[in-house]
């Protein structure tokens, strides 16, 4: 059985290792229906450049592993709402189900106008419910905020 508390505090320890790296402090993973992981990564910033989101990158290596049918009952997990970019890869992946931490509007308070992470104004919802594909969204969990945004402290 899949737990979203425990799930979202490994993106949250893969945020704080990706930050240790040199990157942006975000996480994400892929968990089969049952909550076994499957895929997990960091921000992949200074390698990748602005494209190097975790989302994105665990949705790209998703789809090169799995069948859509398959992916149709796995859940995305992330620190922190995705942008509409890594909406759209958790849409194209044909990953069925969102959860994440913190909301976009809470990381924007945090970074500002930092040239590294302008983000827009965009929710992941409006973002997934312009697609044909249904995808269910869970999020934020406002008692995991001080431990996501803890891992940003500091970097921005």
């Amino acid at each position: 059985m899949r737990d979203d508390i425990a799930l979202l505090r490994e993106t949250i320890r893969l945020a704080e290792a990706a930050k240790v790296g040199g990157n942006h402090p975000f996480g994400a993973l892929l968990a089969d229906p049952e909550g076994k992981i499957l895929i997990a990564m960091g921000n992949a910033h200074s390698i990748e450049g602005g494209t190097g989101h975790a989302e994105i990158n665990v949705a790209r290596a998703a789809s090169a592993q799995y069948t859509p049918d398959f992916l149709e009952g796995c859940t995305l997990y992330t620190s922190v709402e995705p942008c509409s970019m890594c909406s759209g890869g958790t849409y194209w992946a044909g990953i069925g189900r969102l959860v994440y931490g913190m909301s976009e509007t809470r990381l924007a308070e945090l970074t500002g106008d930092n040239p590294e992470n302008l983000t827009m104004s965009l929710p992941c919802r409006q973002v997934l419910a312009a697609g044909q594909r249904k995808i269910e969204v869970v999020g934020p969990f406002p008692d995991l905020e001080d431990d996501i945004v803890a891992a940003h402290k500091g970097f921005w």
